[in-house]
């Protein structure tokens, strides 16, 4: 009898640690130190289709944003490219399929950043309002075409999640090149220079408001 008893209250302390395993593990989920959910993302090209990462050129405007905060961005850059009229109002992301473009706007509707991307080579995003609901700082692309960080996701797909990241890497090398971001030449996400994608990260926590235009 008390070697029974032992092993029961050896089972219940391991069924213990295996909850606070998975209540960490979803917890940390939630502020983006581990993926956030399940579903895949769209990510790299083919591998016959990597390019190196060489392109000197950036398409990004300057500084830093973080949730709530003024930013910087070129006057020139925000005068020559305003942001979409139909785009809504307040505090949002906006991505113009059209010309391959993303702005970070103020609550006061003053542009943050802006800058080029590389979105979809398919349909596959409707014009529309949608929200952050999932961040994850590293993620794998479908079918383990590639990796990325800054995952930020607001639509769900076909086949996978839909979000901004930084441009993948597939077998150790960046799939594009910075001087191509402004065509499409993703498989589903939109593709951001790397310092464009840490300031989408930093600006838009789950909730955020994304409006996709045509």
């Amino acid at each position: 009898m008390p070697a029974r008893e032992v092993r029961l209250r050896r089972g219940r302390v391991a069924a213990l640690g295996a909850s606070l395993v998975v209540t960490t593990t979803a917890a940390l989920g939630g502020l983006g130190v581990l993926p956030s959910s399940g579903e895949p993302s769209y990510a790299a090209t083919p591998r016959d289709d990597a390019l190196t990462l060489s392109g000197s050129a950036s398409s990004s405007t300057t500084g830093s944003v973080a949730p709530g905060s003024t930013g910087t961005a070129s006057a020139s850059e925000t005068d020559a490219v305003p942001v979409p009229a139909d785009s809504g109002e307040g505090r949002r992301v906006v991505f113009d399929v059209s010309d391959q473009r993303v702005w970070l706007v103020r609550e006061d509707g003053s542009v943050a950043r802006t800058y080029l991307v590389s979105g979809s080579i398919y349909d596959n995003l409707d014009a529309g309002s949608y929200a952050v609901y999932s961040r994850s700082r590293n993620a794998i692309g479908i079918d383990d075409s590639g990796t990325m960080k800054f995952m930020v996701r607001f639509a769900h797909g076909d086949r996978a999640a839909i979000g901004f990241h930084d441009i993948p890497v597939d077998d150790g090398e960046p799939v594009q090149e910075l001087d191509d971001l402004g065509t499409p030449m993703s498989h589903g996400c939109i593709r951001q220079a790397r310092p464009d994608a840490k300031a989408l990260w930093r600006f838009a926590p789950i909730g955020t408001t994304v409006v996709v235009t045509e």
